[in-house]
Parts: C-alpha cells; sequence; structure tokens
C-alpha cells in the first residue's frame, strides 16, 4: 500500500519538519495583558506531534491588538513569556512559526492599551461586532486612514518584531495576509480606496503587503518569511471582487520573487465561505516555487492526495487540533477522533476547553 506522505519529512527552509502536518494558527484569547504564558506553553506543547505549529495571531505593535486577551511580541515581557512556548515545542522534537497578526479595523479601543490607534489603508468601517471584555459586544469603529508616517512606523513594527521572533526561539514568521485583517485590507478595493501609490491598481494595492514581506525577509531572512493568503475569503466583511484571480496572481508572482519559504492559503468553505477554485490554487502553485501549505476542512485521504498531486507540500488541521491535542498520532493511526469539541470555550480565558480535552487510550 502506499505510504501516506503526510506523516513523511519534509524540509522547510532550513528546518526539517518530522512529518507535513502543520497545526493551523487559532485565536485562543488566554494572553492575559497580552502575555503569552504557561497555560499557552503547555496548550502548545501538546499539540507538538505536528511538524509544524503556526501560533496564534499575535500583534506586532499596540496598534494591532483587536481582540480580547490576544498576544503581542513587541515588549520584552512578551519575548520572554514567548519562550515558554518555543521551548516546550522544540523539547518535543516540533518546529515553530509565529502568526504576525495587525488586525487593522477589525479593533476596538477598549481591546487596547492607552495610546494605541486602530488604522487601516482607508477610513472604511467594517459591517459588524466585536467582543470587549469590559463591555461586551461592540460595533466596528471607522478606523483611521493610514498617512505616510503610519505606514513607516508599522512596517517598523513588523520588523523590530520580526527581531524579536527570532530572541524568542520561533523558527519563523508567518505575515497574516488573510481573513480580513491588515495586510489584506490593503488588498481588496473595498477596504483601500486610497488615492496614492498604495490604492488603486493591483499593484498599487499590492505594495504595502509587499514591502512588509521584503523588510522582514531582509531582517531575519526569506527562508524564515512566510505568508498566510486567503483568495476568497469574506470573513471580517472582506465582500468578493471582480479582480480576485488577477490579484493573487500577481501577489504570488512578486512573493516568488522575494524568495519566502512558504504561502500558506486558506479555504474556508468547509465553514460556509465561497470555495476557492482550483484554478487559483494552481495559479499559486504554478507561480511559487517554494513550499504551499494548503488548510481547510481536510482530512487524512484527501490531504495525502493534495499532496501526491504537487498541490501543496503540507496541509494544515484547525479545529481538529483543538479537541485532539494529539492528532497526528490519531490520524497515523486511525484512531477515532474526538468529536466534543466545547465551541463556548474557544475564546474563554482559562485552561477549560483548552488544555484538558483527553489524549486517545488505546
Amino acid at each position: 500500500m502506499k505510504e501516506n506522505k503526510l506523516f513523511t519529512p519534509e524540509n522547510l527552509g532550513s528546518i526539517e519538519l518530522k512529518n507535513r502536518i502543520v497545526m493551523a494558527p487559532m485565536t485562543r484569547c488566554r494572553a492575559i495583558g497580552n502575555l503569552p504564558n504557561e497555560l499557552m506553553a503547555e496548550y502548545y506543547k501538546q499539540r507538538s506531534g505536528a511538524g509544524l505549529i503556526i501560533t496564534e495571531g499575535t500583534s506586532p505593535s499596540p496598534n494591532g491588538l483587536g481582540y480580547a486577551r490576544i498576544p503581542g511580541i513587541y515588549s520584552t515581557k512578551q519575548v520572554e513569556g514567548w519562550k515558554k512556548t518555543t521551548s516546550a515545542v522544540h523539547g518535543n522534537g516540533g518546529k515553530i512559526f509565529i502568526q504576525f497578526m495587525h488586525t487593522g479595523r477589525i479593533s476596538h479601543r477598549l481591546n487596547m492599551p492607552v495610546g494605541a490607534t486602530i488604522l487601516a489603508p482607508s477610513a472604511v468601517k467594517a459591517a459588524g461586532q466585536m467582543w470587549t471584555d469590559s463591555q461586551q459586544m461592540q460595533d466596528f469603529p471607522v478606523p483611521k486612514e493610514m498617512a505616510a508616517e503610519d505606514l513607516l512606523q508599522t512596517k517598523a513594527q513588523f520588523v523590530a518584531a520580526a527581531k524579536n521572533a527570532l530572541d524568542a526561539g520561533f523558527d519563523g514568521v508567518e505575515l497574516h495576509a488573510a481573513n480580513g485583517y491588515l495586510l489584506e485590507q490593503f488588498l481588496s478595493p473595498v477596504s483601500n480606496i486610497r488615492k496614492d501609490e498604495y490604492g488603486g491598481s493591483i499593484e498599487n494595492r499590492s505594495r504595502f503587503v509587499l514591502e512588509v514581506v521584503a523588510a522582514v525577509a531582509d531582517t531575519i531572512g526569506s527562508r524564515k518569511t512566510a505568508i498566510r493568503l486567503s483568495p476568497y475569503g469574506v470573513a471580517s466583511d472582506m465582500p468578493l471582487y471582480p479582480e480576485i484571480e488577477a490579484t493573487y496572481n500577481y501577489l504570488s508572482d512578486q512573493l516568488n520573487k522575494l524568495g519566502i519559504v512558504y504561502i500558506h492559503v486558506v479555504d474556508h468553505s468547509a465553514m460556509g465561505a465561497p470555495v476557492v477554485p482550483v484554478k487559483v490554487k494552481n495559479l499559486i502553485r504554478n507561480n511559487f516555487k517554494n513550499a504551499i501549505i494548503l488548510s481547510g476542512g481536510y482530512d487524512k485521504e484527501r490531504a495525502d492526495k493534495d499532496i501526491q498531486s504537487g498541490l501543496g507540500d503540507l496541509i494544515a488541521f484547525g479545529r481538529p487540533f483543538i479537541n485532539n491535542p494529539d492528532l497526528v498520532e490519531r490520524l497515523n493511526n486511525s484512531w477515532a477522533l474526538s468529536t466534543d469539541l466545547k465551541m463556548d470555550l474557544f475564546y474563554t480565558a482559562d485552561a477549560k476547553g483548552y488544555t484538558d480535552y483527553p489524549f486517545h487510550k488505546a
């Protein structure tokens, strides 16, 4: 019987992964005071059977702290806090990238420290609400359109955070340009209505994303720099637009020229979002010569099929990792997956529904 490639080692840049299973980034809101802690280290340690872990979205600056209790990596205390997680994962033979998530307009002042500013490419308010611990659900505000100095400062913050990430022991950085957050807000002509060199054409709307990627890659190395993209994603009030295919054709070609280590392609159709056409996945695959991570409702058989065909090199699993900390072992041994998923505890503050899910008992 042909070997399932999910369980074979794979090189990712300069690091060797013990398998091709990736734990997808998932916001879990356990960073009290925006500080990574021991509870988070235990959570990631439990799931370090994955060849690669990508952390929950982590803000590179106070301005990027959109949600309640998400971690940052812009202070010395945050760097020290993250060292607990990287040490725990590396101690179990795993590798771990940190995901930088600047939420842009998907934010609220009640989730941010004093002096922080809600920034976006344009002063376009997102439809919807978000949770705040002090006043519960609140409407998204109108963000401040980023001026030239905001663009420069934000790029510098991404670079500083990348240096901090390596100091904290991470194997690399994934830039979150998906799910309607700041970098994707630049890509879309719905959220980006600028009239300068960062708005209008596909090349202009891609400019800030590519500048951030290039700056991070120049600082920590292209083999430690990656990006997450969500073509046809509609999360965080990001309507579809006619130029999606052309946008991601141009973007993936330019990212290939920068030599970054991987593109992580998100397909949330399993959760009700529009399907990402295979044509678009093939377009990205053909343009980009380094690794492709695919995610979106995978099981073991479909994951192996897409690796065998060359569509992707690694496959990310999200929700199954929440209630199956030993997911890799369960998949490899064809053990039943737990169906006990406590969705009401996804974004709470303690160990319940986080580190208390049981491992398989043979």
